[in-house]
């Protein structure tokens, strides 16, 4: 029940109206109770049917204070792109036998690289990687030669998002004990990118809510006028 009391406690001092993001991102920190250091994130309802092809929202943004936590990359690859990823820090690497590991079950990492010459191994891969989230995708970078600069760009916080079935896009843009500044940064440059994203085949109002919340707090509402979300 305590934890129940210092929800209540912090949900008390959530105003009924919308904040700018740095007001949001300052009661965010003044409100948190708990000892761990929570993730904060966005949550982006947009005016789309994702149900359509030319209505998907998807693409990836790097954040310009990361992320606060270092994500486990695996590249599936060949030749000298192995040693290429290696070399940029990936913490898993392989060809085939990385393949047939994954195809088995196995998903111990948070990001997933591939060069091109292998997805037609690594397609086979969609039932495992597809519902994590972790499947490669040329148009978020994750399927390229260019593994070192793909490997570094995940590790320094890039962050891939994409619209859910409900319309909601759900993404991270640090941690609780970020400055109020660094957290407003990187949530108004994933603003601004998903923005930039909107499908030229939506209609009336594209951004229609914006939630910030870490961890374990209550949602705190953010002004779309003053971030010009249209």
């Amino acid at each position: 029940m305590a934890a129940g009391k210092k929800f209540q406690a912090a949900k008390a001092q959530v105003e009924e109206r919308p904040y700018t993001v740095p007001d949001a991102m300052g009661l965010l920190k003044k409100i948190h109770f708990v000892k761990f250091n929570e993730t904060v994130e966005l949550h982006m309802r947009l005016g789309v049917d994702p149900k359509h092809a030319d209505q998907m929202v998807r693409g990836t943004v790097l954040l310009p204070h990361g992320l606060g936590t270092t994500k486990k990359v695996a590249v599936i690859a060949s030749g000298d792109k192995l040693k290429e990823a290696e070399a940029a820090g990936a913490d898993i690497v392989g060809g085939e036998d990385l393949v047939e590991k994954i195809n088995g079950g196995w998903t111990d990492f948070d990001a997933c690289i591939a060069t091109p010459d292998m997805m037609r191994s690594v397609g086979k891969l969609g039932k495992v990687l597809g519902p994590r989230g972790l499947m490669p995708n040329p148009k978020t970078g994750s399927v390229t030669f260019e593994v070192a600069k793909a490997v570094k760009e995940v590790k320094a916080g890039k962050v891939e998002f994409r619209v859910d079935k409900t319309g909601i896009i759900h993404a991270p843009v640090g941690k609780i004990e970020f400055s109020g500044q660094q957290l407003s940064e990187n949530a108004q440059m994933l603003i601004d990118t998903v923005i930039k994203a909107r499908p030229a085949a939506v209609k009336g109002r594209y951004v229609k809510r914006i939630t910030v919340a870490s961890t374990m707090s209550p949602g705190i509402d953010l002004d779309l006028v003053a971030l010009d979300a249209k």
